[in-house]
């Protein structure tokens, strides 16, 4: 059984996948947490180039 677990510890097969998914995740949040912040000034911005464009036709 310690060999079978020794075996595991010492196993590096699968490592990048782990190491990339938590890139994954990383980058998600810091993109979420971006759009929470800019999505209201993004919003607004777009809907006065709506209202300017409407205004113009």
């Amino acid at each position: 059984m310690t060999k079978q677990l020794q075996r595991l510890w010492e196993d590096e097969l699968g490592q990048d996948m782990v190491e990339y998914a938590l890139l994954l995740v990383l980058l998600t949040l810091v993109v979420i947490a971006a759009l929470r912040i800019l999505g209201p000034t993004i919003s607004t911005f777009f809907n006065n180039v709506s209202d300017n464009l409407n205004s113009v036709t």
